[in-house]
Formats: structure tokens, sequence, C-alpha cells
């Protein structure tokens, strides 16, 4: 058999599998999937209480950090409550808060000072904009995310690891019942750019994500949302490959979150810098917004809200995207 045969013939394999596990997914989840499709709402259990989120929510980002790769979004200590409460006004409907920077070239950050960081940003943030803002952590370590949720209650798990990085971090979603995020992702930050090969980007990324949410929803996990991981081990075409094909992301019944703001896929091809890249990143909410996304993280809320806002505009997109209260 030549290698062109072999190569066929394990792409037949793994869209094989890829169905396996689209089809288990569609039926595990079907009722919730209809119901969320037919809702302009998304519906999220935290730790026993339901947040309601519009469809195309907008995630804003607060990053505890002093070296995130986009300088805007960096507001450690108490300058996080500020910037959330900026955010919040601009019409976020949630807060992702991240202490750990995945850049390339980043500095190691241990469990300790990554959960000190998260503290100070949290308090802060409950401060400012009281207990009732839906929040987000961005971790991809349990001991990081028990600790959390001991000391502030529920939140969502952001894990960009997709349960690679720290395995338990599922349980400890199960655990406390709180919505979770499963990204795709290779490696490590430091490593992923490596890690790009793929036979089929698409059916690879799908067959992955599709394999851990059913080990997690076997295991009692209720609330699971995905991320392809644009940006995590992938180039500038796979990052359009993946983002083009969201509506396949979207037929395995879960909710899609997107997150592309300011990334290297926009600001690389216009040979910009990521300061330079709001107007690219406006395309591409709206795009993804046009594809289906239920979440858009993003560090400009003010553009996605109106990007939003306008889409609510055309009357048949008005019920999957209506005007927030």
């Amino acid at each position: 058999m030549s290698c062109i045969e072999k190569k066929d013939c394990r792409r037949r394999l793994r869209r094989f599998r890829l169905q396996r596990y689209k089809n288990f997914a569609i039926c595990a989840r079907f009722a919730n999937f209809a119901e969320n499709m037919n809702t302009s709402q998304l519906s999220l259990n935290y730790g026993g209480k339901v947040i309601e989120l519009p469809r195309g929510a907008i995630m804003g980002i607060v990053n505890a950090t002093p070296d995130s790769f986009y300088a805007g979004s960096r507001a450690p200590g108490e300058a996080a409550g500020m910037r959330a409460a900026e955010l919040v006004r601009q019409g976020a409907d949630i807060i992702d808060v991240g202490a750990y920077s995945t850049r390339s070239g980043a500095a190691e950050v241990s469990a300790g000072e990554e959960y000190d960081r998260l503290a100070r940003a949290l308090e802060s943030i409950r401060r400012e904009c009281g207990g009732e803002l839906p929040l987000s952590i961005d971790t991809f370590r349990a001991e990081v995310a028990r600790r959390c949720l001991d000391a502030f209650g529920p939140l969502m798990i952001n894990d960009i690891g997709g349960t690679t990085l720290d395995p338990e971090i599922g349980q400890v979603a199960i655990q406390y019942s709180v919505p979770y995020v499963l990204m795709h992702m290779r490696g490590t930050p430091a490593s992923m750019q490596t890690m790009t090969d793929y036979d089929d980007v698409v059916a690879d990324v799908i067959e992955d994500l599709a394999r851990k949410a059913d080990v997690l929803t076997q295991a009692g996990l209720v609330d699971i949302i995905i991320d392809p991981g644009y940006g995590f081990a992938k180039t500038v075409e796979q990052n359009y490959a993946l983002l083009e094909a969201l509506p396949q992301f979207k037929a395995m019944g879960f909710p899609v979150l997107v997150g592309i703001s300011r990334k290297t896929m926009i600001w690389k091809p216009l040979g910009i810098t990521p300061d330079e890249a709001l107007n690219g990143t406006t395309v591409l909410n709206t795009v993804s917004l046009l594809l289906g996304a239920d979440i858009l993280r993003v560090h400009d809320v003010k553009e996605a809200v109106q990007v939003r806002r306008i889409l609510s505009l055309f009357p048949n997109l008005n019920n999957q995207y209506p005007q927030p209260c």
C-alpha cells in the first residue's frame, strides 16, 4: 500500500470515528440542543442557580496579568474591578478573568501565584460589580479552580487545556455543578505552535472535542461549552478553516464559544499589531455570529455589542440574535 493510500485510509477511519462521536453527541444532547436553538436565551447552571444569557452572549476579558498579549486587557488587582465595571457598562453579559498568560514566551506562573492573582481580581470585581454578575475563570488547573469556587461561589471554568493539561479539572466542574468551557489545544502554551500537523484540522478537532465531551457527559457534567481553540496549536489557515466550519461544531449539540479577539489570525495576515486589530476582530465577530456562535470572548465589548445589535435588525436573524433587554 502506497503512502498516499495509507494516508487516505487513515483519513477515512478518522472520519468514521468522527461521525460516531458526532452521532453520540447529537443523541445525548438533542433535547437541550433543540431547546437552545429555539430560544433567544442560553441557560447555564451556576451551582444550582440558572443563569440566562442572550444568544450571542458577550464575554468581556479581564487579565489579572502583567504580560498578556494585548496590553489593553491587563488589569491586575484593584484595576480588575474597574475594568470589569466598564465592560459591564458597555454591555458585557459575563466577565472572564485570567491570571496566566498563554502567549508565546510568557513567564511560567505557579498555581499559588495564579490563585493569588485571581483572588485579588475577583474580590475587586465583586466589590465593583456586585454578586449577581456571571463570572468565568480562565484556568486549566483543578487546584486553582477549586480554590476559587470555594472562596467566591459558582464560576464558569474556562479551560484552555480541555482536560489535557489537568485531567482533574472536569471533575471540579462536576462537583460544583458549574459550566465548563472545553477548548481544543495540543501540547502546552510553550509547545503548541509546533504541533499543527493535522490530517484534517476540522475533523480532528471535532473528534477530539466530541470524545472528551462524551467522557465528561457520561461522568455527569451538564453544561459543556465547546471552543475550537483558535490560535492554540493552529496555523492562520487552520484557524480560518475552523471558523468557516462553525456550523459543524454547532451540530455537536453544545453551545459554542468563539475567542478570536485581536489574535494572530487577524493581525498577522494584515501586517499589523494586536493594538491595531480591532477592525479585523469586529469583522470576524460578525462572521462568528452569522455562523451561530453562542458566546463571543472579546477584549472590546462595546464594538461586539454593536455587532450583535446590528445583526438583530435583520428580520430573518431576529430569532437567533435578538436585541437584549
